[in-house]
């Protein structure tokens, strides 16, 4: 696996990590823990160790060094410390909410709003273990913890009845470019989100709904981490950026705006 290696310096490695590629396995216990026939895969984290080796002394296994994670679905930027130190250092700014991330994402249907705040508790869906689920902030309980998402519309598109994928269907698919900024850093934060307002990622099969319409070529969630700014242990604020992959550009070339 050939991993895009964005910036690098002592302490940190800034790479592009690709959809389809799982960062790190959850350990056995977990919910989230693969099942027994894809154990084997290869993880983000296994072919950076091949190529810096000395990732193994940082943090823990599974994830070593890995300061956060993204979906197997979503590519894009993702920061890998090559100390301890390091690792510390940048977590804990994730923690104090200090850490500025971007995300571009196409989503079903017309989000009449240009901008909007989505302000919710998050925990385990009690229907599935394997999902995230929004709950009002006066629902507070255990295992519920608060997210903040904010979003601002970068374009609308439609897919037309009279495209030949759709052979001759009444209805015109709309969907939205939103660009997504979290405040806060919680498993499937955004998908789930998103969700939340009936406005689900394209092509997400966990969190879209029954009949979801998926724009013609798109063949994951059209979810990309495209910026993410930081402190780095050397004392430097430093922005790193992830174009937005061939594969979901040529979905939007499809649509019409």
């Amino acid at each position: 696996m050939d991993i895009k290696v964005i910036y690098e310096d002592n302490d940190v490695l800034a790479v592009d990590k690709p959809a389809g590629v799982v960062v790190f396995e959850e350990i056995a216990s977990s919910p989230e823990a693969p099942r027994n026939d894809e154990i084997k895969r290869e993880t983000l984290i296994d072919a950076l160790i091949e190529k810096f080796p000395n990732l193994t002394n940082t943090g823990c296994l599974p994830r070593y060094g890995v300061v956060h994670r993204l979906d197997k679905g979503t590519s894009g930027v993702l920061l890998v410390a090559k100390t301890s130190d390091s690792l510390i250092f940048l977590q804990k700014q994730f923690i104090n909410r200090e850490v500025q991330k971007k995300y571009t994402c196409l989503v079903e249907g017309d989000v009449k709003e240009d901008k909007g705040e989505i302000k919710t508790l998050i925990g385990r869906s009690p229907m599935d273990m394997r999902k995230q689920k929004a709950y009002s902030l006066n629902e507070a309980g255990p295992g519920k913890r608060e997210a903040i998402t904010e979003y601002k519309v970068i374009g609308r598109y439609s897919e037309s009845p009279t495209s030949p994928r759709l052979r001759g269907a009444t209805k015109v698919n709309e969907f939205t470019l939103v660009e997504v900024q979290i405040k806060t850093g919680r498993k499937h934060q955004i998908r789930c989100h998103l969700s939340y307002i009936h406005h689900p990622i394209a092509g997400d099969k966990m969190y879209g709904f029954k009949n979801s319409p998926v724009p013609g070529g798109l063949t994951r969630q059209f979810l990309h981490a495209g910026y993410l700014k930081i402190k780095l242990p050397n004392s430097k604020v430093r922005e790193f950026k992830s174009k937005l992959p061939e594969d979901l550009q040529q979905v939007l070339q499809n649509l019409k705006i």
